[in-house]
């Protein structure tokens, strides 16, 4: 039975191009890109290729994306940094739904003095940005609102709020994990000034990422040791996966509009199908401020872990939500955030759709998903409630 992979939020796979590009940098070009000899001489120009290419997806200066490990590292240095830089103030405003590596560096800070405003967000998972200008005080440093959520995929409207941030002469990071690579980035017409990019979500390596930060914003390392990175991100850079998010990041570009369009095509037929298809059962998330590739729903009186077990039973790879807390036992964050009740919450499913998603695909779980939410809820104490 061939497989139906559906957690592409959590990560891809390496796509071929991209696991091509990085061979010869676990062997024949193994130099370390400080050296001045000839091979570390043809590392350094293979990580500065892939610099610009990261830039190119995102409309940057080369000089102003920095690599380090991942999404986590560049949403923690986004906010560390700002806060130890100490240039406004001390106070950070995010949102309720912001991806844990956001969130868990916010609860961090507080324990150093650092004032946190967390806002909330409407049922379907959009920021007013009218409660950015609200919550906006003196000594606020810093704005940081996740492009597309991980769990739910709702799209936020980041060039409405940084026209509030630049007015107030404060920094604006965004977490674009998931949408770099899915939707276009463009760093100049979001108006931010740090912007997160994790290369395993689009078809590169894990273990790798980039920041990107506008010139002349003042950000103090938290890494620190030879310097590396212009002095932003010291570690021997880790030349094998910064070339894989190169040539995901230009690939990305050739890619994404075909397949945007593609993959948003599924997206809605797999969402008609289910809401017919599953009795008590609601989209979460802006019905069309969305990626194009997530779908996530919530089935009354039924646990998300179980149907994703069953699912596996079927073939069907899935999640309840995001892959970064699957060990916990709580109910969503996100989805509580949008005034769902914790049963509701417990009974999330979340079907993130890739590059080798197909119809025939789609129509799998269309087959097997109603019966496994008849079957578990039929085996519900709480299904007549």
């Amino acid at each position: 039975m061939k497989r139906c992979y559906f957690d592409y939020a959590a990560t891809t796979p390496v796509a071929p191009e991209v696991l091509e590009a990085m061979l010869p940098y676990f062997k024949d070009r193994s130099g370390n890109p400080s050296a001045i000899y000839a091979e570390g001489q043809l590392a350094r120009q293979a990580v500065e290729h892939a610099r610009a290419s990261v830039a190119g997806l995102i409309n940057a200066r080369p000089d102003e994306v920095v690599f380090l490990s991942g999404g986590t590292e560049a949403d923690n240095m986004a906010l560390s940094g700002v806060a130890a830089a100490g240039c406004k103030g001390r106070h950070i405003i995010t949102t309720a739904i912001e991806h844990h590596a956001v969130l868990e560096t916010c609860h961090q800070l507080e324990k150093n003095g650092v004032a946190v405003t967390y806002l909330p967000v409407d049922a379907e998972g959009r920021l007013d940005p009218a409660e950015v200008r609200q919550a906006i005080r003196p000594d606020t440093a810093l704005v940081s609102v996740i492009m597309a959520n991980n769990e739910i995929g709702t799209l936020q409207d980041l060039a409405e709020i940084s026209g509030i941030t630049r007015e107030h002469g404060i920094l604006l990071h965004t977490d674009a994990v998931q949408a770099a690579g899915r939707v276009p980035v463009d760093v100049q017409a979001l108006g931010v000034d740090l912007l997160s990019i994790s290369a395993h979500k689009l078809y590169g390596p894990k273990g790798v990422g980039a920041l990107y930060i506008r010139k002349g914003t003042r950000i103090v390392p938290i890494v620190w040791g030879g310097g590396q990175e212009r002095g932003r991100r010291s570690g021997t850079e880790n030349v094998p996966g910064i070339v894989g998010l190169g040539k995901a990041a230009e690939t990305a570009v050739s890619m994404m509009a075909s397949e945007a369009a593609r993959l948003a095509a599924l997206r809605d037929k797999l969402i008609a199908g289910v809401l017919a298809a599953v009795p008590a059962s609601r989209l979460n998330g802006h019905p069309s401020h969305r990626l194009p590739n997530n779908a996530n729903f919530s089935f009354d009186h039924v646990e998300g872990e179980s149907v994703c077990l069953n699912l596996d039973l079927e073939g069907v790879s899935a999640s309840p939500g995001s892959a970064c807390s699957s060990t916990s036992t709580a109910p969503s964050h996100v989805l509580l955030a949008l005034g769902l009740p914790p049963h509701q919450a417990f009974g999330s499913l979340r079907l993130s759709l890739g590059r080798w998603t197909t119809e025939a695909d789609i129509d799998r779980v269309l087959a097997v998903l109603p019966g496994i939410v008849a079957r578990l809820r039929a085996m519900s104490p709480f299904r007549n409630q």
